[in-house]
């Protein structure tokens, strides 16, 4: 699996419509950061108007009136608070355009740009930046970086005619440092990767579950796809597209028990699973994975518990990213996040599917 790649994935916003006046009034009274730049409230007897986080003083309920833009409560008499400032960024808003202009400066560099620069660059600290952009991505700087660089050479490597010079193009110092980190960044040697997994020996097979086919690939060294669907033919040319110019070979009776072992784990999710797993992916979509996979048999969690627990509370998109990214079904247990709110949002193989996973895994 590619150390970067993500799968498209719909995730439904967990943001509150807030249409009703007591929603907005309780928005209003747990400064919900949520709420900001989807309607503003004015205070009567102050005369100003506020962004739902205004960290100011509550007034009473009474005094409250809400407007869908400041140019409403402007027009109603109003002007701006000085501390919560409604017309410029939010805090949050501000924070997230200094790591989105990092992101793309960091993307844009031939080489990883130092912290210190970065910082200057965002107007603070190196410490505050490093605990900023962490926050938001779930990633440091440097990690974000190494991933970029990770990306562009698989460009490259496709595009190239020498793998050496795709290699430098991508901003490596030294093939022979490359080298030595190939089978990380890619899967497989660069020479391999640049001819479609040429060399690459995977096995495979199709079983068949209660809840439709199911194909299981694995290296020499772990399972590395566990697919669902609902055409045998068409998970193995999945497999296939993934890796044109790899070697696939059926199961032997070995493997058909690793499948077997799969098969029992999506009929009764309470059976032990031990089997090896070779999946690679950037460090923060190993953290989520590993996240997923210390979610109780029988519970859920959200986007945004995952990002708490893993240090880095505003990265919900960027765990839900990782689960999208994901392709062992059931052993690395995405189907067990959700939405803030219990719906469960989207899933590679189905919401049906992973529905039925649920059931099963609360009944025991």
């Amino acid at each position: 699996m590619g150390t970067g790649a993500t799968e498209p994935m719909t995730v439904e916003s967990s943001l509150p419509a807030f249409v009703l006046v007591e929603d907005r009034w309780r928005a209003v009274a747990a400064r919900d950061a949520r709420a900001d730049g989807v309607f503003w409230f004015s205070v009567k007897t102050t005369g100003v108007y506020c962004r739902p986080s205004c960290g100011a003083r509550l007034a009473r309920r009474e005094n409250v009136a809400f407007h869908g833009s400041c140019a409403d409560a402007e027009r109603a008499g109003f002007r701006p608070c000085l501390r919560c400032r409604p017309r410029g960024l939010s805090a949050s808003e501000a924070q997230a355009a200094i790591v989105a202009a990092a992101c793309r400066a960091i993307e844009a560099a031939e080489s990883a740009p130092p912290l210190a620069e970065l910082a200057e660059a965002a107007g603070l600290s190196a410490f505050h930046f490093h605990r900023l952009f962490k926050a938001a991505t779930g990633v440091t700087p440097k990690a974000y970086a190494v991933a970029s660089r990770n990306r562009r050479l698989r460009g490259a490597l496709a595009a190239s005619d020498s793998v050496t010079g795709a290699i430098y193009d991508a901003g490596f110092n030294s093939s022979g440092r490359f080298y030595a980190d190939s089978s990380a960044v890619l899967g497989m040697t660069p020479t391999r990767f640049r001819a479609g997994g040429t060399g690459e020996t995977l096995r495979f097979a199709v079983g068949q579950t209660s809840l439709g086919p199911i194909l299981v690939a694995a290296t020499d060294k772990g399972i590395a796809a566990i697919e669902f669907g609902d055409d045998p033919d068409k998970l193995v040319k999945g497999l296939q597209d993934r890796f044109p110019q790899a070697l696939l070979f059926g199961g032997d009776s070995a493997f058909e028990q690793w499948v077997a072992r799969v098969v029992g784990l999506v009929e009764t999710p309470s059976l032990p699973f031990d089997l090896p797993l070779h999946v690679r992916g950037t460090a923060f979509q190993h953290r989520v994975w590993q996240a997923l996979r210390d979610i109780p048999l029988g519970s859920t969690a959200s986007y945004g518990e995952i990002a708490v627990r893993l240090g880095a509370p505003r990265s919900a998109r960027a765990v839900a990213r990782a689960c999208a990214a994901n392709h062992v079904a059931v052993a690395i247990p995405c189907h067990r996040v959700v939405r803030t709110d219990g719906d469960l949002s989207g899933y590679r193989w189905g919401v049906g599917r992973k529905q039925a996973l649920l059931d099963r895994e609360a009944a025991g």
